[in-house]
């Protein structure tokens, strides 16, 4: 099968590394904006061949596309007319205004709406690694949308990867990953932001950052050309949950204010329940 890849960074490279090394894929076709990035993905064997778009596409039995969230948006409407047997997939974190805009577009049944929830704070085609997936679960929005051939090769293709599958629709998916994913990114930058700003009178305190800390604020270093996207299409839900984040921030800061120290272990209590959810 041939495989074109739109977006040879972290999750394209490494779901192209993959799809090679378990047999899925016995050809891949690299298409970038980044001419360095094909060129490192040739070097390196990621992707056999680098085409434009339209090559690619018209080549591929399999088109992923695995850019930003808003460039998505605007290959989406050139890529779907253009095809004729091909299944075109995306790997976005966003999915709504995606799934709206595919409603209107042809070739509709050919494309699956899709998210593997994988990646890590690194991006670019340096940071395609194998196994990347394994064990994690992706999501397939709205379905019944595709056709089942398309639907089944998608599965196929997750199944590939050793990834367990879960179905939402779209406005599910973009709830639940506000609570999952876009929160802790917020949280995380803005830590960051926090210790930055005492990192300027005090230089020590990471001489002295833990594990933990490094854990916490390991998100920061995402990268800002992805996640700004993802926070404009996702804004209402991000609000959402931001609202609820910031509530039970407050809860912990007048608990510290009155000195209720038994109350504040009884919340974490309450917080050490996400251990069976992770355990």
């Amino acid at each position: 099968m041939t495989i074109t890849v739109i977006g040879t960074g972290h999750i394209g490279g490494s779901m192209a590394i993959s799809l090679k090394e378990n047999g899925f894929a016995d050809h891949v076709i690299g298409v970038d904006a980044s001419r360095d990035s094909l060129d490192k993905a040739l070097r390196r064997r990621i992707i056999d061949e680098a085409c434009k778009l339209e090559e690619g596409v018209a080549k591929a039995d399999l088109v992923i596309v695995a850019t930003p969230v808003d460039v998505t948006i605007e290959l989406l409407p050139q890529i779907l007319p253009k095809v004729k047997n091909q299944v075109v997939i995306d790997v976005g974190s966003t999915k709504q205004r995606l799934l709206d805009l595919a409603d209107s577009l042809p070739n509709r049944p050919q494309f699956v709406a899709t998210h593997p929830m994988a990646g890590t704070e690194h991006s670019g085609i340096e940071a395609a690694i194998p196994k990347l997936f394994d064990g994690k679960y992706t999501v397939i929005c709205e379905a019944e949308k595709s056709y089942p051939e398309a639907v089944a090769l998608v599965e196929q293709l997750y199944q590939s990867l050793n990834m367990k599958i879960a179905r939402l629709n779209g406005q599910e998916h973009d709830v639940h990953t506000a609570y999952v994913s876009h929160i802790s990114h917020i949280s995380s930058f803005a830590l960051a932001l926090t210790v930055l700003e005492k990192e300027r009178d005090e230089q020590a305190i990471f001489e002295l950052a833990s594990s933990g800390f490094a854990s916490t604020v390991r998100l920061a270093k995402s990268s800002p050309e992805m996640w700004t996207p993802i926070f404009r299409q996702n804004r209402d839900n991000v609000l959402d949950v931001l609202d609820e984040h910031i509530s039970v921030l407050s809860r912990f800061r007048s608990l510290l204010i009155k000195k209720d120290f038994e109350a504040i272990r009884q919340l974490m209590v309450e917080a050490n329940e996400i251990r069976r959810i992770l355990p």
